[in-house]
C-alpha cells in the first residue's frame, strides 16, 4: 500500500511539474497561442485590451516622438507610455530577448503645460488619445509579431500588416523589431546578452 501511495504521489509531482513547464513555455493542451495568457481573443481575431496592463511593469514614455521624415505639424503635445507583460519581461532580463507571448500595450495620452500649480513644461492629461498592442505569437501570426489598434470600440482589430508600422519596426526595432533603443531600463540588459542592434 505505501508503494502505491508513494507512486501516486510521485505521478502527482511529476504532473504538475509538466504543468507549470507547459504554462511558462506558453503551451496548452489546446494548442492554444502563448500570448492567450494575457490576450482574449474573439473567434473573429480581434482582441480585448488586458484589464490590469496598468499593472504592468512601465518600460518608457515618449514625448512629441515622430518617426516620419521631416516630422510631421501637430496643433497639440502627446506622450506614448508603454507597459509590457510582467513574465515577458523577466524572460527578456535572463535572455535580452523577448519570449513567444510578449505583449506591449502603448498608451497615448495628451499632453498640457496648464494645470494647477504648473509653470512651464508638459504633464500628462485624463485624455486617452489612442491605444495599440504589439504582440509576439509565432503561431498566430506570419513573421510572429502583429500590431492591434483600438478604436472607439474595443476590442481592437489587427492592423493590416501592409501598415508602414510592420515596415519601420523590422527595419529600426533594436531587439526583435522593438525599440528597445527608447526603453532605457533595458538597453544594458540587450548589451550585455548581445541582442542589442542600433538601428
Amino acid at each position: 500500500m505505501l508503494v502505491r501511495v508513494r507512486g501516486f504521489v510521485a505521478f502527482l509531482i511529476g504532473a504538475l511539474l509538466c504543468a507549470v513547464v507547459g504554462v511558462r513555455m506558453g503551451i496548452s493542451d489546446s494548442g492554444a497561442s502563448a500570448s492567450a495568457a494575457h490576450l482574449h481573443y474573439l473567434a473573429d481575431g480581434r482582441v480585448a485590451l488586458p484589464a490590469d496592463y496598468r499593472n504592468w511593469p512601465f518600460l518608457s514614455a515618449g514625448l512629441d516622438m515622430n518617426y516620419a521624415p521631416g516630422g510631421m505639424a501637430m496643433d497639440h503635445h502627446m506622450f506614448d507610455n508603454v507597459f509590457v507583460d510582467p513574465d515577458s519581461l523577466r524572460a527578456f532580463r535572463s535572455t535580452g530577448t523577448w519570449p513567444d507571448g510578449t505583449v506591449f500595450v502603448r498608451e497615448d495620452r495628451a499632453g498640457s503645460s496648464k494645470g494647477s500649480i504648473n509653470k512651464s513644461g508638459q504633464f500628462q492629461t485624463p485624455a486617452l488619445m489612442g491605444l495599440e498592442l504589439h504582440v509576439k505569437d509565432v503561431r498566430r501570426f506570419k513573421g510572429g509579431w502583429a500590431f492591434f489598434a483600438f478604436g472607439s470600440e474595443q476590442p481592437a482589430t489587427l492592423i493590416p500588416k501592409t501598415a508602414a508600422c510592420y515596415a519601420c519596426h523590422s527595419a529600426h526595432g533594436a531587439v526583435d523589431t522593438t525599440f528597445v533603443q527608447f526603453y532605457p531600463t533595458l538597453l544594458a540588459t540587450a548589451k550585455q546578452h548581445g541582442t542589442f542592434h542600433e538601428r
